[in-house]
């Protein structure tokens, strides 16, 4: 009776706390037949759960909901007698940069410059080097068309697709494919994982659009993803892709930036060699990977000053350079020698694209790392800090490279003035082992993405920030990285191979974002359809244009990585069919309610004083393991509730929506469910 009292007057403390959740009213999508849903209600608990003791409710998820037809209508404050609403958690973690002291944006900012652009950074140290090995230079025109190649693949791919567009394309924060994903889940029922609730779209932060003179179109695009199974499966598996090529990547850039780096001593000592500079790389690649786990705030705290350095230097060399050498270098701004370009070399010049591609890597992972920061503070940082330097450093390359035609192996290190040098190799060094830790940080964020969706094994996951929700370190990835990464250094040790794997797996994340990307155009921004074309032709058309180039090199060792991404993609392919075959096996499997009404309120067995807590999978329906219990144990818990733990396409579910209690079976058999979302 104290039991059944305490229920009664939850339930009450509930309405309470209904009636006080959502007054602000918003747009959401209803069933057409909801109304009819309480008259229904005694249909549905037989196949389902029994609330025929609870008060009627508008939001109770039943199975007609989801092949009920759907309308966006524009909803009032929410009462629902059992929907307990989570309590607000001091202190929680919040991705939240608004309202922040002046000192801390500084902070801020060499964070940014040591978390997301550690990589594109990097790329003077080794794309003229692989652009003029496929292209050798027969005269000064070539480096002028090379240069003008590699400004133009700036502007456009870093700056014009991911820092003007792109960026914009987050999930409320969190970037990357897997974000994208989730994204396009939240506006239409694309998932294979069949766990959704029509409440998940009652949650605040899935901010449907309102209706627009582009609704029309949208619906039509979503209710094709819905019904359409191959096209589900299509959508996943380039999500799967894209990821795969973000780990690859994150495989890829510490060799690259660390081996292009410690390949200066060359130039400055003359007695290391290939063998030298291999242990050197692999020693330094240990020493990264392994204060990974301080954290993205502390290490990022701690390198952004130096990176700032790099990029001063990188524009200091450039300017000192042009001076030097030659100032009409600014000539490459005039697009038309990349025409002349094209016309001299033909075959060659079309090779020497995949070199070029590298000055354009990092530009995933400005997207990838958007969770650790805000919008606005990496498009400043960029376009005002990074993209000045970038260019006044390919300048100087290309001036330097005007008078030594030869010296185009080395060039960044060979540019450098004399007394400059060794302070300058220090700093290249430090920067590479920061554009290392760049898609290290990316790669983590995927991960965490894809196993929220069901599409990775859940493993240990470290929060190194109280304050920022975003940063993240994954022991397990970090370590199985460093491995893969020593592993490509030691087999191949060419600078033009490992930049071939490179544009590879670059590419084809570039290529996965522009078609997802192109579908939040179409379903979510809801955008003109002119616009949506011109985007895909100009970038889908230069990635594959670029892709091309790469893929026909893939013959001389960069094939490992291909086949390092294919099963990483087999991985999650397989980890995802299995989560949903698991799924549907419980939901097929699931006790009868029948069976409990038989057994009675005391379940046929013993009901001793207590709450026992029972973990499972389902959302909805009694899981079998329960009727294991039923007959093996002595005694059960005079209170049972089934604990389900459910990720929602959202980035972040609002403090006071977390929880979903459920009352299963009448009241007197005091079973009820949790949904922790």
């Amino acid at each position: 009776m104290a039991e059944d009292g305490e229920s009664e007057r939850g339930g009450d403390a509930v309405v309470g706390a209904g009636s006080m959740d959502s007054t602000e009213s918003r747009w959401v999508f209803q069933d057409d037949d909801d109304s009819e849903i309480e008259g229904e209600e005694g249909e549905d608990e037989d196949e389902d759960e029994e609330e025929d003791e609870t008060p009627p409710r508008t939001t109770l998820d039943s199975d007609d909901d989801e092949n009920a037809a759907h309308r966006l209508i524009r909803t009032g404050p929410r009462i629902d007698s059992f929907d307990v609403e989570a309590l607000e958690v001091p202190g929680a973690p919040r991705n939240d940069y608004e309202g922040i002291s002046v000192g801390r944006r500084i902070v801020i900012a060499c964070q940014i410059l040591g978390v997301v652009f550690g990589d594109v950074g990097t790329s003077p140290l080794y794309a003229f080097s692989v652009m003029f090995t496929k292209a050798p230079i027969n005269g000064n025109e070539d480096v002028i068309g090379a240069l003008s190649l590699v400004l133009y693949t700036l502007i456009i791919i870093p700056l014009v697709k991911y820092v003007l567009i792109v960026l914009w394309a987050n999930d409320d924060g969190e970037g990357g494919t897997f974000a994208l994903y989730s994204l396009i889940c939240r506006h239409a029922k694309v998932s294979l994982l069949p766990n959704q609730l029509p409440s998940d779209a009652r949650i605040s932060s899935f901010r449907l659009k309102v209706p627009s003179p582009e609704l029309e179109r949208s619906l039509r695009i979503k209710e094709r993803l819905e019904n359409s199974l191959t096209l589900k499966r299509l959508l996943l598996i380039l999500v799967l892709a894209g990821t795969s090529m973000v780990i690859a990547d994150g495989v890829v850039t510490p060799a690259m930036s660390v081996v292009s780096a410690v390949g200066g001593l060359k130039v400055g000592w003359s007695a290391i060699g290939e063998a030298e500079v291999v242990m050197i790389s692999v020693a330094f690649l240990v020493v990264l990977f392994s204060v990974q786990k301080f954290g993205t705030s502390k290490v990022g705290l701690a390198v952004g000053p130096a990176l700032f350095i790099w990029f001063c230097s990188l524009a200091g060399v450039g300017i000192y350079n042009i001076i030097k050498y030659d100032t009409s270098v600014f000539r490459a701004f005039n697009p038309i020698h990349i025409y002349f370009f094209f016309k001299r070399n033909t075959t060659k010049a079309w090779y020497a694209l995949g070199g070029c591609l590298l000055c354009a890597t990092g530009s995933e992972a400005m997207f990838a790392d958007l969770c650790y920061f805000s919008v606005r503070s990496v498009q400043l940082t960029f376009v005002f800090l990074v993209l000045p330097c970038l260019m006044l450093g390919y300048l100087g390359q290309a001036a330097y490279l005007i008078d030594h035609h030869s010296d185009y192996e080395q060039v960044f290190f060979s540019s450098i003035p004399d007394g400059a040098f060794w302070p300058i190799l220090l700093i290249a060094n430090v920067a590479a082992l920061i554009a290392s830790r760049t898609m290290t940080t990316a790669t983590f964020s995927c991960i965490k993405q894809s196993t929220a969706l069901g599409c990775f094994p859940r493993l240990k996951i470290i929060h190194t920030s109280r304050k920022f929700m975003g940063q993240i370190y994954i022991p397990a990835i970090n370590w199985f990285l460093m491995v893969a990464c020593v592993i490509l250094v030691c087999s191949i040790s060419s600078i033009t191979e490992i930049g071939n794997a490179y544009g590879i797996v670059e590419l084809g994340v570039m290529m996965m974002t522009t078609v997802l990307v192109m579908i939040v155009m179409l379903l979510i921004w809801q955008i003109n359809i002119i616009i949506v074309l011109s985007f895909v032709v100009i970038f889908l058309g230069l990635e594959l244009t670029f892709f091309s180039s790469v893929l026909w090199s893939v013959g001389d060792g960069s094939w490992i990585i291909l086949v390092f991404a294919v099963v990483m993609f087999l991985v999650m392919y397989i980890w995802n069919y299995g989560s949903k075959l698991k799924y549907e096996t419980e939901v097929k499997q699931k006790m009868s309610m029948d069976l409990l009404r038989e057994l009675g309120s005391n379940l046929g067995t013993v009901r001793a004083p207590g709450i026992g807590l029972l973990y499972n999978e389902l959302v909805k329906g009694i899981p079998a393991i329960f009727g294991h219990f039923l007959t093996t144990l002595p005694a059960i818990h005079s209170m049972i509730i089934f604990v389900c733990i459910k990720y929602v396409p959202v980035p972040v579910v609002p403090q006071s929506e977390r929880f979903l209690f459920r009352r299963v079976c009448p009241k007197s058999y005091h079973i009820f469910r949790c949904i922790a979302r």
